[in-house]
């Protein structure tokens, strides 16, 4: 899995504390932080602080603990593709067998910690979610098929419903529906990256749907799903974790997010080279502030409503 730069015995320098936090893929525990701590919050049994902030911590812990794994495992391609050659392993400031340690330990500590601070319906979620991005994902899936990111986005949508799991010990609607925005949102987010960095999934042998279909599939791949996922959203807004405020906020950003799928489907690889994939990068922003929006707004509600003013 690994070549002569990447062997351990050519680490002549120990790891960092900072080494090791880049291993937990932070900017991506924001969102597994935040996506968990909407769906505790979302839910309608109250927790108390204690729990709440002892279970988003291990849930955080348990992503870092994928993030760490999955950089151990890809650190050949990681050297080769230009947006992830700065890693800690690729980079040479953390060896494979340090991260993979790191990795192991870190993720028996949050499952079984996350089951004894909240309950064990959480701990399984979050154990099965670091299996399947580990395992399903980054070892499987990855380098297999240009599915890879349909699939393997399973894996970052199940934050919202291990956070609902630590406050009712069970899964509901509400939960799958908060997982399936994310899931839905995951495919036309990556497609988006993959089109403007297209070379890097080339030299690297992944399977993307841009390299396995090119980017005119691409594109209408994109359309789809943007499509299919407005539907979802804007209908999130007439459940239990919805409301007026929530529906605001999703025919806003669904709308810009159609018109950017739009734009994207419309263009050909003439204009995207001739302006660097500006509306291709736009759109990608753009996904970035769509998720955090979206929860955010259920957040709001979920608020409102303890106080009595939210919902229908």
């Amino acid at each position: 899995m690994s070549d002569a730069s990447l062997n351990d015995a050519s680490f002549d320098r120990e790891a960092s504390f900072g080494d090791f936090f880049a291993l937990l893929k932070p900017r991506v525990m924001t969102l597994v932080v935040f996506t968990a701590l909407v769906g505790l919050l979302a839910a309608p049994n109250p927790v108390h602080p204690m729990i709440a902030f002892t279970s988003i911590l291990f849930i955080a812990i348990g992503g870092g603990a994928s993030g760490a794994l999955n950089m151990w495992w890809d650190a050949d391609i990681d050297a080769v593709m230009k947006r992830t050659q700065k890693r800690p392993i690729p980079a040479g400031k953390v060896t494979e067998s340090e991260a993979l340690g790191f990795g192991v330990a870190l993720s028996g500590l949050s499952v079984i910690m996350l089951g004894l601070a909240s309950n064990w319906v959480a701990g399984a979620l979050l154990g099965f979610t670091i299996f399947f991005y580990v395992v399903i994902y980054t070892m499987w899936l990855k380098r297999w098929t240009p599915q890879n990111i349909v699939i393997g986005g399973a894996a970052g949508a199940f934050p919202p419903m291990i956070g609902w799991a630590v406050a009712t010990g069970g899964i509901s609607v509400e939960s799958v529906l908060m997982f399936c925005l994310t899931f839905m949102w995951t495919p036309p987010h990556f497609w988006a990256l993959a089109l403007f960095m297209r070379k890097d999934y080339d030299n690297a042998g992944v399977p993307m749907l841009t390299v396995t279909h090119g980017r005119r599939a691409t594109r209408i791949h994109i359309l789809v799903y943007t499509l299919l996922l407005a539907i979802l959203a804007v209908g999130t807004a007439f459940t239990s974790v919805g409301g007026p405020i929530y529906l605001a906020v999703a025919v806003v950003l669904n709308a810009l997010f159609i018109k950017g799928a739009w734009d994207i489907f419309r263009r050909n690889e003439e204009d995207s080279e001739a302006d660097n994939f500006k509306a291709e990068r736009s759109f990608f922003k753009l996904s970035l502030l769509y998720l955090f929006m979206h929860f955010g707004a259920i957040l709001v509600e979920a608020i409102l409503v303890r106080f009595g003013l939210g919902g229908w």
